[in-house]
């Protein structure tokens, strides 16, 4: 029989181990971290029994409680309905001018619309609506395809260039990269469509490649822009002839545009939200460039 060694410093019993002189004490665990391991096990058991816990196939255990985040949201998801029900209600019965007349109703677009916005449309056209690089400006007053509440909608609901078959549709072709301008028309042309916007750049020393760039504006652009280069919300055509761009108005990048053409891109949001909340959306763009004069 094995006689136990004690070590003289702690008085404890050694197991035997020794590592470079230095000999394992047999010490048991402290009383306090085996009560807390206990009491944690037993927590647990009990946890088994009151929450959902087991896998069973394509189901679970249910658990004593019978709840789980399912339900939790399906619950505060039917209490924010109920909140909600009584201005959805008045938004889906109402028209927008009738809507746009109600300051309680549209102060409530305005709160809804804000968030509605943050979470589906700032990636691309900013926080404040005001777009960026190659992302139209919705808090101007300039629009490509017509700034009423319900054409907005319809725009929000449909796309552009969009996988929905209802979309809207609208190119700039590359009248340079499909050699359908010679590379002295294409200039002439985006010559002409910049003095547009800037007339006090047309001078006398360029005032002919102006006027040849008219002609070619008008025998190339004017089907879509209009001879007086308005623009057409009818097919999504912008105005050339004010300050609004959105992928540049200055000359080399009017040249870009007409040389490698354009064919901007917005999704169809009718399947991703609701009616409710499209005609909410529509109302506050709206509403962003009746702020902003």
């Amino acid at each position: 029989m094995a006689v136990e060694e004690i070590d003289p410093v702690s008085g404890r019993v050694t197991t035997g181990h020794e590592w470079n002189g230095i000999k394992e004490l047999d010490t048991p665990v402290p009383r306090g971290v085996l009560m807390f391991l206990i009491a944690t096990h037993i927590f647990a058991v009990l946890w088994w029994f009151v929450m959902p816990t087991w896998p069973l196939g394509t189901t679970y255990t249910r658990g004593l409680l019978d709840t789980d985040q399912h339900k939790i949201i399906a619950e505060k998801m039917a209490e924010a309905n109920a909140a909600r029900a009584s201005w959805v209600d008045a938004l889906d019965t109402k028209s927008y001018d009738e809507i746009l007349a109600d300051p309680q109703l549209m102060k409530v677009v305005k709160e809804t619309g804000h968030r509605l916005f943050g979470d589906n449309c700032a990636a691309c056209h900013g926080r404040d609506g005001r777009g960026g690089a190659n992302y139209p400006d919705l808090a101007d007053h300039d629009w490509i395809w017509g700034g009423g509440p319900e054409t907005i909608a319809q725009t929000i609901s449909v796309g552009v260039n969009s996988a929905n078959p209802d979309s809207r549709v609208s190119q700039m072709p590359a009248f340079g990269r499909d050699q359908m301008l010679e590379p002295a028309q294409l200039h002439d042309v985006a010559l002409y469509v910049h003095s547009l916007s800037n007339p006090d750049d047309a001078t006398p020393d360029n005032v002919e490649t102006i006027e040849a760039g008219r002609q070619v504006f008008l025998a190339n652009c004017a089907a879509c822009h209009g001879e007086d280069a308005k623009g057409s919300a009818d097919v999504g055509a912008p105005n050339l002839t004010d300050k609004y761009w959105i992928y540049g108005g200055d000359l080399q990048t009017i040249i870009n545009t007409l040389h490698g053409g354009r064919q901007g891109h917005m999704p169809t949001w009718a399947e991703r939200l609701s009616p409710a909340d499209i005609k909410i959306l529509a109302l506050y763009v709206y509403s962003l460039g009746v702020e902003n004069p």
